[in-house]
């Protein structure tokens, strides 16, 4: 087993491709074949399901590129700090759910780093793909939050995923809506006033449940309720519909617009109100450079600093 083919592990399982890997790794398609079944026999494991779309990974395969992706990244990290030139690219991820505080610190992060000598990504995403984007090393750090009612249940997968979870701030439910909306103007908005408007919320995919909802308050019994794949479409939605949804109020203007707000939702009866942000690592490893900054800028945009 060689470092080669664990690049070129890597680099299969991302573009699910044999042809679209060779050409992004600069050898000839038979050449990375017969090194995958080399590794293949080596290791005693079929890697990859092959098929006319493509190839997807196994059972094992999955695991052994959560390996792969271990030692690979170590050895760039040596790499970095003795290399000559530096000539490759250092990524760093962040997985969240859709919060637009958390793509405003990666924003500004971003900033602080000559992004020509790194590839970074931000992916806005459903709860569990946070968890499994991180958990794979896709992503460094996750966003997400936890309540009284999620709390069990997520910190389940979060064990089972080998994940630690970091407080940031707790936050009560505001509702966030269209500032021409018919109740833009409360001081305050109770559950019965929001009857006649749809319940917008973010879509969680096939293994959906109520402990991964974004929004808190997910077992309300909503009249209407539209569900949502990304933050564009949730905010074109406030406005042709008047539909609203349930957040931790704290919203990025600079990002969103000027023309959404948060209000407070009164609903003293409710339990489980209080929403814990917070960002998940992997357990027992330490941030990169960029890892540190992001946690920064979270904490600096959301006053904790």
């Amino acid at each position: 087993m060689t470092l080669t083919q664990l690049n070129y592990i890597i680099t299969i399982a991302e573009t699910k491709s044999m042809n679209k890997a060779a050409e992004i790794l600069f050898v000839s398609q038979p050449s990375l074949t017969n090194s995958v079944k080399e590794l293949e026999k080596e290791l005693g494991v079929t890697l990859f399901y092959r098929s006319g779309r493509g190839v997807s990974l196994t059972n094992d395969g999955a695991e052994f590129l959560l390996h792969a992706r271990e030692i690979y990244g170590k050895y760039e990290e040596v790499l970095e700090k003795y290399g000559e030139g530096g000539n490759y690219r250092k990524k760093f991820g962040v997985s969240t759910q859709h919060y637009s505080f958390a793509v405003k610190a990666f924003v500004d992060m971003a900033k602080t780093f000559d992004m020509s000598q790194y590839e970074f990504a931000i992916r806005e995403t459903r709860t569990a793909e946070v968890i499994r984007d991180v958990s794979t090393l896709k992503s460094e750090i996750g966003v997400l939050y936890l309540c009284d009612f999620n709390r069990k249940s997520m910190e389940k997968l979060m064990l089972s995923a080998n994940l630690h979870f970091h407080h940031l701030i707790d936050c009560n439910p505001y509702v966030y809506l269209w500032k021409e909306h018919p109740l833009a103007g409360e001081k305050s908005i109770c559950f019965e006033q929001l009857r006649n408007y749809p319940c917008l919320s973010f879509e969680q995919g096939d293994d959906s449940s109520y402990y991964l909802a974004e929004e808190i308050l997910s077992t309300n019994d909503y009249n209407q309720i539209i569900k949502a794949n990304d933050r564009a479409t949730m905010l074109n939605l406030m406005i042709g519909l008047n539909g609203y949804t349930l957040c931790s109020g704290i919203i990025c203007e600079e990002l969103n617009g000027d023309e959404y707000i948060a209000v407070p939702f009164d609903d003293e009866e409710s339990e489980n109100r209080t929403m814990e942000i917070g960002y998940v690592v992997r357990k027992n490893t330490l941030l990169s450079r960029m890892g540190e900054k992001y946690v920064e800028e979270l904490k600096k945009y959301l006053n904790l600093m």
